[in-house]
């Protein structure tokens, strides 16, 4: 079986960032959802709305939709995209272990917002950890995946199971 060709590499194996100008604009969308799990009472805090430090949902929703707008500065070979939106959810995990978090990335431009949404949903989990590490130390961060994405020349992806 032939390896996939890595679109960050050039042709003498260096690493470089991919040029994106002569593609389409093209609506683009990504969604991602990742988890962190935490104890019951920690969990009873979030929702009852008696965190030690205030409002934990409202400021990881801040601090994904500001990480997915900032995700070039921190990824090295992503590109700056305009973001015409970015969605994001918190709930109780439906085995109420703890909270999901998913987010929602889109644009209107030549590449995808793959990376714009995981990091979203990377950066609000560790700020849920941050804002609740006081009560809930042993608290576990993930799964993170993938969900969904379309816009492109890949067109539609979606995850089974």
């Amino acid at each position: 079986m032939t390896a996939p060709q890595l679109s960050h590499l050039n042709a003498a194996g260096e690493v470089h960032m991919v040029e994106v100008g002569d593609r389409p604009a093209t609506a683009r969308q990504a969604t991602a959802e990742g988890f962190i799990s935490m104890e019951a009472a920690t969990l009873a805090l979030v929702l009852e709305g008696r965190a030690p430090k205030g409002d934990v949902l409202a400021v990881a929703r801040v601090a994904a939709i500001q990480a997915a707008k900032r995700t070039w500065e921190l990824i090295p070979l992503c590109h700056p995209i305009a973001l015409s939106g970015v969605s994001v959810q918190l709930e109780p995990a439906a085995d109420g272990s703890g909270l999901r978090l998913l987010a929602t990335a889109r644009t209107t431009g030549p590449t995808g917002v793959e990376m714009e949404a995981l990091t979203a949903v990377q950066v609000g989990l560790l700020t849920l950890y941050d804002m609740l590490k006081s009560a809930d130390p042993a608290m576990t961060i993930g799964p993170v995946r993938l969900l969904a994405k379309s816009g492109g020349r890949g067109g539609e992806w979606q995850r089974h199971g």
